[in-house]
């Protein structure tokens, strides 16, 4: 059964969403180089607190960290600890809140200085793919129709999709049905109705798509140790097409562009 929100519902989950969206803006203003990735995660409870939330994550089956925090190899589900940013990192961070009940959830890759043009690139396509695959979470259309835009694009440019890992519906709950892939074929699985909240999440490979988990038994980093990248949007399926309910005031005009 995939929950539909409805009113105070998705009124709700609008503030969460905005909540997670201005932590991980605060956030991504700590990471310099010579900081660890400790320090960013205390930073981080720090800001969740300070809005009145919880760490969405934080004893989630088990995890340690208050964010998720992954660097260059690591693709997800990196854990805070004496790892040191450096200048030229791509940082990952993956942030869910708890907000009265209601969870936000977003990803974004931040470069820490000056990084090369292939990494830019992984970057780009990686955040593209994302706005590719949020413009089919329409009422008709189907998950496969997100998981198979994601793919296709992502292997036209020359990257690979982590399929290890996927998105999913959000809500009173971190994971909720449905699982969104970002790999599959269009016009298959759950048909998208009204009022699904959905997390759609690309993660996106500059060499193999295979990952291997670290001996923290939650680090996912890639097989060859290249570099990925991973965004992450909770979006809402309505009657007028999807709206991102964690985008920024300044970028809501980035929106139209789904419409």
């Amino acid at each position: 059964m995939i929950p539909i929100k409805r009113g105070r519902d998705i009124e709700a989950m609008r503030r969460s969403c905005r909540v997670v969206t201005e932590v991980i803006e605060k956030i991504k203003q700590v990471l310099a180089p010579g900081i660890t990735t400790a320090e960013v995660d205390q930073y981080a409870a720090h800001v969740i607190q300070s809005y009145g939330a919880k760490s969405a994550f934080l004893g989630y089956r088990g995890f340690p960290g208050n964010i998720c925090i992954s660097i260059n190899e690591e693709v997800v589900h990196g854990i805070g600890g004496k790892r040191k940013i450096c200048y030229g990192d791509l940082v990952k961070l993956d942030v869910g809140i708890v907000l009265d009940g209601w969870i936000g959830d977003t990803a974004k890759t931040y470069p820490v200085g000056t990084v090369d043009v292939e990494d830019l690139r992984l970057m780009e396509v990686t955040s593209t793919a994302l706005m590719v695959g949020i413009a089919q979470a329409r009422v008709g259309n189907r998950v496969g129709d997100i998981s198979s835009a994601i793919e296709r694009y992502v292997l036209e440019q020359g990257f690979q999709v982590v399929k290890d890992f996927v998105g999913h519906g959000v809500g009173r709950k971190l994971h909720e049905e449905p699982p969104i892939p970002n790999f599959g074929k269009a016009g298959h699985g759950p048909k998208l109705k009204e009022g699904m909240i959905l997390a759609i999440e690309p993660m996106v490979n500059r060499g193999t798509a295979k990952v291997v988990i670290l001996q923290d038994g939650w680090t996912a980093v890639t097989e060859d140790r290249q570099r990925s990248a991973h965004f992450e949007h909770t979006v809402l399926v309505t009657k007028k097409g999807p709206e991102i309910l964690t985008l920024l005031e300044k970028d809501i005009e980035l929106d139209c562009c789904i419409h």
